[in-house]
């Protein structure tokens, strides 16, 4: 997390409305089956009425080739058949989607459900747990319905294990929100980025991860959580960070083999380790380690890029996030040009380097500290800041389903897929701030937002 304001409470209400009728929530796996990647077939989806999907676009996002017009056979959670036209099998349920151009669901790589907008530190101080998880539940929601259908929760900032609760409630059919991977809290050095070092040292005010100093620590705490739920490992491995006649600054936390020690174990639970890593040496040690991604990212040496090529290594740069805090004061309402913000700017430079350098990208956006449910704007960024919009989605669908253990299950339209769709007014090919716009969601072949 890069850092957050109370929000009013009032769709707790919509929120707990959503809860009572399962047979129209999304359907989700159990979690030792999204620890494996696979998910059981659902009786009741598996003998529900064949869908078929209808609209003048559809995007293969592996090949950047567009389907017009485009159909899609559904039958319970998973795609049967994707065409110019597909079989309508005696009573399918047809559904119009007019000019839009469908695609996959969304996949964001770095979320925080257990953060919004305002102070971040005050807030993980200031709320309950229980009150944290009813607004995280409503953050899950809003991801949702922005189209987002599969995310990784990148820590709950002192909140424990209680997204554990909610990626269940998620897969039961409980609740809506996105297939999620989950961390529980993250994992800090004593005074590291995390820690409540802003603070009066004799208020004894927690972290907002869990402490692990050293790398027989890492491991204890690696399979503590692992024992609560968590799906991945995440590690701060940089901070805090300054700006220095124009270059960024920040001190790791771990060694390389302290952190190949929490690479070892997490493998050994059938895990990964995902590191919030800023810059150099942080950054290099984590590619040396063989983490699953670099989030943040902002400054990557020549060695440490030819590493995450060669381990296929993909950055997450995390723009949306970056832009936000140059354009809110600390009273959220300061704006100022974004551009010209000494961190982001350096950081755009950066960005371009590694992309002519060629390393692996996914999309993660930060949300928390800005608005669930206006994250698209990631990919708009990094079309803005260099790549391709047909390389972002890429990134976003392709890498992001391999990154989150989902590769062969969801970030295409194809037979055997899970039918995470979302529907866009217009070709996201020719503007990718279509996707800010999602007007159709469905998850697991259920229809969460749209006809």
């Amino acid at each position: 997390m890069l850092r957050l304001a109370p929000i009013l409470l009032s769709g707790l209400v919509l929120a707990l409305s959503v809860r009572a009728q399962p047979s129209a929530q999304p359907s989700g796996e159990p979690p030792a089956a999204q620890r494996t990647g696979e998910a059981p077939a659902r009786a009741d989806l598996a003998a529900a009425v064949p869908v078929v999907l209808r609209a003048a676009h559809v995007l293969q996002v592996a090949t950047g080739s567009t389907l017009s017009p485009g159909e899609i056979l559904i039958r319970g959670e998973r795609i049967v058949a994707v065409g110019r036209t597909v079989e309508h099998p005696a009573g399918a349920r047809v559904l119009e989607l007019g000019s839009a151009t469908l695609l996959p669901g969304l996949i964001d790589a770095h979320v925080h459900l257990f953060l919004h907008p305002g102070a971040e530190d005050l807030q993980t101080v200031e709320e309950s747990v229980p009150e944290r998880t009813i607004l995280a539940t409503l953050a899950a929601r809003d991801d949702l319905l922005a189209g987002f259908t599969a995310e990784r929760d990148m820590g709950t900032e002192g909140a424990g294990s209680a997204d554990t609760a909610v990626r269940d409630a998620i897969d039961r059919g409980l609740i809506l929100g996105p297939r999620l991977r989950i961390s529980g809290n993250a994992i800090d050095i004593l005074g590291g980025h995390e820690d409540a070092n802003r603070f009066n040292p004799a208020q004894h005010v927690l972290s907002n991860a869990t402490y692990a100093n050293g790398a027989q620590q890492l491991v204890e705490v690696i399979r503590q959580q692992h024992k609560e739920g968590a799906d991945f490992v995440k590690i701060y491995e940089t901070g805090a960070d300054t700006m220095r006649d124009g270059v960024l600054r920040t001190p790791y936390q771990y060694t390389a083999a302290e952190l190949k020690s929490a690479v070892e174990e997490a493998a050994r639970l059938g895990e990964r380790v995902a590191v919030h890593a800023m810059g150099e040496p942080g950054t290099h040690f984590a590619a040396e380690a063989g983490v699953a991604s670099i989030d943040h990212a902002t400054q990557l040496s020549d060695e440490t890029m030819r590493l995450m090529k060669a381990k296929n290594i993909p950055a997450v740069p995390t723009f949306a996030a970056y832009e936000y805090f140059a354009t809110h004061g600390p009273a959220g309402t300061d704006r100022r040009d974004p551009e010209r913000d000494p961190e982001l700017e350096y950081k755009i430079r950066e960005f371009k380097h590694q992309i002519t350098f060629g390393i692996p990208f996914a999309v993660g956006s930060d949300v928390g500290p800005f608005p669930h449910g206006t994250q698209a704007r990631e990919l708009v960024l990094m079309v803005r800041y260099g790549m391709s919009p047909l390389k972002v989605l890429q990134s976003d669908l392709i890498n992001g389903a391999r990154l989150l253990g989902w590769e062969g299950a969801i970030g295409e339209l194809a037979p055997g897929f899970y039918a995470d769709i979302i529907a866009v007014p217009g070709d996201p090919l020719a503007d990718i701030g279509v996707l800010e716009h999602v007007s159709f969601v469905m998850k697991g072949g259920q229809v969460v937002r749209g006809p």
